[in-house]
C-alpha cells in the first residue's frame, strides 16, 4: 500500500512538472511569436524582408538567450553551494555583469547583417519595436 502511494505521488509530481514545463515552453513560444508579429508589423516588412530577416533575428535571440542562460546557470550553482568561496561569487557576478557586454556584441554583429536587409528607418524602428513590446509585456504583467 505504501509503495502504491509513493508511486502515485511520484507520477503526480512528474505529470505536474511536465505540465509546468510545457506551459512555460508554450508561454515562451507564444511570447516570441507575438514579438515577431509586432516587429513585422511595426517595421512594415515585405515578404522578401521577412524571409531574410526573421531567421537572422531568431538566431540573434537564441545567442542572447544562451549567454543569459549560461550566466544564470553559474549563479544558480553558486547559490546551491553550501559554502561558496569569494572566487565562486566573483565568477558568478562577473558572468552576470558581462552578459550586457556580450548582448551588445551580439546585437552589433547582427546589426551589420540586418543593415543589408532593412532600410535605415527600419533599423531605427526595430529598437523602438523591441522596447514597445517589452513595455506592453510589463504592463500586462502588472
Amino acid at each position: 500500500m505504501r509503495r502504491l502511494v509513493s508511486i502515485l505521488v511520484l507520477m503526480l509530481a512528474i505529470t505536474t512538472a511536465a505540465t509546468a514545463q510545457g506551459n512555460r515552453t508554450k508561454f515562451a513560444t507564444d511570447m516570441y511569436q507575438a514579438k515577431h508579429e509586432m516587429i513585422i508589423e511595426e517595421l512594415g516588412l515585405t515578404q522578401s524582408q521577412q524571409k531574410q530577416f526573421m531567421p537572422l533575428y531568431e538566431q540573434m535571440e537564441r545567442e542572447i538567450y544562451e549567454v543569459n542562460r549560461n550566466a544564470r546557470a553559474l549563479a544558480s550553482e553558486v547559490e546551491k553551494k553550501k559554502n561558496p568561496t569569494d572566487r565562486d561569487y566573483e565568477a558568478a557576478a562577473s558572468a552576470l555583469s558581462r552578459t550586457r557586454i556580450q548582448e551588445g556584441e551580439i546585437e552589433a554583429k547582427y546589426f551589420e547583417k540586418f543593415s543589408k536587409i532593412l532600410t535605415k528607418k527600419q533599423l531605427f524602428q526595430l529598437k523602438q519595436a523591441e522596447v514597445k513590446f517589452t513595455r506592453q509585456m510589463l504592463k500586462k504583467k502588472k
